[in-house]
């Protein structure tokens, strides 16, 4: 690989990353964009987070977690807490909540991954559907965090700028992990796990971190969510959320970062699009996916991804970013 085309490329997706965000910014403070449809954009931003990372495990580690939004939870509840009990204020202590709420999530992600991914398949559905229903339970019955009754007067800190970094980081952070010795052994485990290990790969370390790495952003996007909310309640995060989740990776294609990025749009925007429907909204919601799964059973986007290199590199460059 081209050393310098490849610093070229990442410079280039730089600009065009910062580029896009003062565009956005401007349409909006112009009007083009109503604050309506700006606000919108925010949880189209954290749920991005949420289908990227659930994608790192069930579609690049070949893995089938159902309990996604307990993570989410983790870090959420985290987050509110740090916000309500640490002695910081302003946005040091909004970026150190979120940061703890993104760690706590990470550790659960440890303490879930070791028992669970030594099994496979419906087992390790059922322990991680298990795993959140817990959370969810905890979380109902603990005075602290407000019980059944919510986590109420969370500040509402989370604007589209820090959804913006924090979805950028992301995205960066998994495709360069991909994209590494690391990802590669990710992805030797899902196409093969025996092979895999009698290559010398330590299976349980790298189905447990990447576990944890997908906690992690999942409990960023929590905490992301506690303060654009400003209260939170345990039912938010039950199976239904989960499956929410898994719906926008299947529906972008398992093991595709620019599937999940529009399909996880697509599904956030889309019931808004058809509010106009009333009623018939939800079914024309439904069908849409039905018809989409039945042309594209593999996704939108099966494992394709977007790379800058396929447009701008020369004839026969092999560079990507």
């Amino acid at each position: 690989m081209n050393t310098k085309r490849t610093a070229f490329y990442y410079l280039l997706a730089a600009l065009l990353t910062v580029g896009f965000y003062f565009v956005l910014t401007g349409l909006i403070r112009a009007g083009v964009i109503g604050k309506y449809h700006a606000d919108m954009l925010i949880p189209v931003g954290f749920y991005i987070m949420l289908a990227v990372s659930l994608n790192l495990t069930c579609g690049f580690l070949g893995q089938l977690p159902l309990g996604h939004a307990g993570f989410m939870a983790v870090g959420a509840y985290t987050s509110a807490l740090a916000t309500r009990y640490l002695p910081f204020e302003g946005a040091l202590g909004f970026w150190i909540a979120l940061l703890l709420g993104a760690l706590m999530a990470a550790a659960f992600g440890v303490v879930v991954g070791l028992p669970a991914l030594r099994l496979s398949g419906d087992y390790l559905a059922i322990i991680t559907l298990g795993f959140g229903e817990i959370i969810k339970g905890i979380l109902l019955n603990l005075n602290f965090t407000g019980g059944a009754r919510g986590f109420k007067g969370i500040p509402k800190q989370t604007d589209l700028t820090t959804v913006y970094i924090c979805l950028v980081l992301t995205l960066f952070f998994i495709r360069t992990l991909i994209n590494s010795r690391f990802g590669r052994a990710i992805i030797s485990i899902r196409e093969n796990e025996i092979a895999a290990e009698s290559c010398g790969i330590h299976t349980t370390f790298y189905k447990t971190m990447t576990f944890s790495i997908a906690a992690f952003f999942a409990g960023l996007a929590g905490g992301l969510y506690a303060h654009y909310i400003g209260v939170l309640y345990p039912t938010t995060f039950g199976f239904d959320t989960s499956i929410e989740i898994l719906v926008m990776v299947v529906l972008g294609g398992m093991g595709s970062i620019t599937g999940s990025v529009i399909s996880a749009a697509t599904l956030r925007l889309l019931p808004e699009m058809l509010r106009a429907f009333l009623d018939y909204r939800m079914v024309i919601y439904s069908l849409l996916l039905i018809v989409v799964m039945i042309f594209r059973p593999t996704g939108l986007m099966g494992r394709y991804e977007f790379r800058l290199s396929k447009i701008f590199a020369p004839k026969g460059d092999k560079s990507h970013v």
